[in-house]
């Protein structure tokens, strides 16, 4: 037996409708879609030089820089061993790294603004992977997930397309933030990155249209290599549209440093951060909060990822549910341990897994793909973040649907669509006196999110930082 057979025997290919070829392209696009984690996550992890007070991970003696490629390492680490376990374990279509959101609340909440020493951020870290750990193999975070109102399940798919879609939107310069209205549309017709992105968004769309396979791919990487060319040809300035590497008129490999693997400042620092919690004023209530904060994010965006994804797939069933859903949180649970205990903030499964099933993934061989790109990236860390977010964003898979599609892409966060939805779902109900529809466990949710709202936002743990 072929490697080919073997690989269709064990991912299961005919099952599934799908083939070697259709996993690898489908793996290849997630990779793209999702590569510039490996540039954003540690320059959000990593305290920058000028800032009043720290806002991130500091090691005496190290500099940004330096730390940011440690980090950019630790993010490709954690990336590849979570999407490994995604697709040989749970043989599911589903990417991994460290999420965005999360590390931000790490860096600016609770180390900036809490004054929580990064490392004892990290302990939480990994304190609420073991606690995800026990939930998923007792089975607990299965009944969860399954408790949510099936009207939020189903509507949690368009819900994400709404958040790729703001996600992808900003990053190409099409929506812009403004004082008056929030957003607004920005100065498509004079900025290079917005043209770039509607050149390469309609070119895409025009291959997708006429069943071209591969289509995202093609469009992802026609774009990059448009924006290199211009910035050759000196049209737009170095660092616009296209890796600083890319000179006018040139290349200056300078720009592609090499990376730093040795991260032993960072890994293995949250066992300090654990014993010296007392120390940093953190009593077990004020580290619980924390753990909570952490967990609660996680938890959601998650469950909300794999049933906005699977749905895509064609996965669930008719109640909304995705089977054996314990495996690819396992996954989950085990990068999140993972990746705090080598230095980085929680791991979940990446909405941009969305565009891979788009090109036809439904095994874990595409997961294995990813893995393995995420592996070889290694090798020089720069080039995994060399396509720019803005060529790498597919706006196609937005719809309307009700308050947990509106939430998810103005907060900027899957999770907090899936409170709202939650949230609303049983006071609707019992506003229209259909009781009988209302789950015990779903108020037991709904009643959790509000508290963790308060929580959150109500200045609860403004008072527990030292």
């Amino acid at each position: 037996m072929g490697v080919t057979a073997r690989l269709a025997d064990y991912f299961g290919f005919e099952e599934h409708g799908t083939d070697l070829a259709t996993e690898v392209r489908a793996g290849v696009t997630t990779f793209l879609t999702m590569s510039y984690i490996v540039v954003v996550n540690p320059a959000i992890m990593v305290d920058q030089p000028g800032t009043e007070f720290l806002d991130g991970i500091a090691v005496e003696g190290v500099s940004a820089a330096q730390l940011e490629q440690k980090l950019a390492v630790i993010t490709i680490l954690a990336a590849f061993t979570a999407t490994l376990i995604m697709a040989l374990y749970a043989n599911r279509p589903f990417a991994q790294a460290p999420g965005l959101g999360l590390n931000a609340f790490f860096a600016f909440t609770v180390v900036g603004a809490l004054g929580v020493p990064w490392q004892t951020a990290l302990a939480a870290v990994v304190v609420e992977g073991v606690i995800f750990l026990l939930l998923t193999v007792a089975g607990a975070r299965k009944y969860i997930i399954e408790a949510f109102p099936e009207p939020v399940k189903f509507a949690v798919g368009a819900g994400i397309g709404a958040f790729l879609a703001i996600i992808g939107l900003e990053a190409m310069g099409i929506v812009v933030s403004d004082p008056a209205t929030y957003v607004t549309l920005g100065d498509v017709a004079s900025d290079p990155v917005a043209i770039l992105s509607v050149v390469g968004l309609f070119f895409t769309l025009a291959l997708y249209a006429r069943g071209i396979r591969g289509s995202i791919i093609i469009g992802i990487v026609t774009t990059t290599l448009a924006g290199a060319v211009v910035t050759f040809l000196g049209l737009v300035d170095p660092g616009v549209v296209a890796s600083p590497a890319v000179q006018n008129g040139g290349f200056d490999a300078s720009q592609l440093t090499s990376p730093d693997y040795n991260i032993a400042p960072l890994g293995g620092a949250f066992v300090s951060g654990l014993v010296g919690a007392p120390a940093a004023n953190l009593d077990a209530f004020a580290f619980g909060l924390i753990v909570f904060t952490f967990f609660f994010v996680d938890f959601f965006d998650t469950a909300g990822t794999l049933t906005g994804v699977g749905q895509a797939a064609g996965f669930l069933d008719r109640e909304g549910n995705l089977p054996e859903i314990e495996k690819p949180l396992l996954s989950d649970a085990v990068g999140t341990t993972f990746g705090g205990m080598l230095g980085t903030s929680t791991v979940t499964t990446y909405i941009e897994s969305a565009t891979g099933v788009e090109e036809g993934g439904r095994t874990g061989m595409t997961a294995l793909v990813v893995a393995g790109l995420f592996l070889a990236s290694l090798a020089l860390v720069p080039l995994a973040a060399i396509i720019p977010l803005y060529a790498s964003h597919d706006v196609t898979q937005a719809a309307p649907a009700g308050m947990t599609v509106l939430i998810m892409p103005f907060t900027f966060n899957i999770g907090y669509g899936i409170a709202a939805g939650i949230i609303t779902y049983p006071i609707v109900k019992a506003a229209t006196g259909e009781f009988e529809d209302i789950r015990p466990l779903q108020v037991v949710l709904a009643a959790l999110f509000v508290v963790y709202f308060f929580v959150r936002t109500g200045g609860v743990l403004s008072g527990i930082g030292g």
